[in-house]
């Protein structure tokens, strides 16, 4: 079967080239991927406000490792989730308010930036598309806030 050109010209990610996905179509694709993966892979752990960090830190390294990722941003707010135990059991379950996840993708001269952000007013986390452009447009947000890799997060 022959092969479609992508729409922007530029080739798509290599695991995607035998499906008919743009390069623009094949980063948002693994975007949704990894956010979602963070999502059900984490919810559940115990977290405090002492381990939070942490936490954070070691799902940036782990979402890292996978391919097209070149930044990641991972804040927890243990104080968005609900009531704790006291002393030893003093923690809360990693719930969706408390999680805020942006990964930033590359792949050739194409970048996309997605973040996964608890929503009150739906009362549910949405994915969405922050930006998607030429290498070096993803990845800077309005607020001034960019998503960093892991080796020098120290936020939470």
């Amino acid at each position: 079967m022959p092969r479609r050109p992508s729409r922007s010209g530029a080739s798509r990610p290599r695991a995607h080239r035998s499906a008919r996905l743009s390069a623009r179509e094949a980063l948002l694709f693994e975007a949704g991927i990894k956010l979602g993966g963070v999502f059900h892979q984490y919810l559940g752990m115990p977290v405090s406000p002492a381990t939070a960090a942490s936490l954070a830190r070691t799902i940036e390294r782990a979402v890292l490792l996978q391919p097209y990722v070149t930044g990641v941003r991972v804040r927890i707010d243990p104080a968005a989730g609900g009531p704790t135990g006291r002393g030893r059991y003093a923690y809360r379950y990693l719930s969706p308010p408390m999680l805020d996840v942006t990964v930033v993708l590359k792949e050739g001269d194409r970048t996309v930036e997605a973040r996964l952000a608890y929503e009150p007013r739906l009362r549910y986390p949405l994915m969405r598309v922050v930006r998607v452009g030429p290498r070096g447009r993803a990845g800077a947000r309005s607020n001034g806030d960019r998503p960093t890799s892991a080796r020098r997060s120290g936020r939470t």
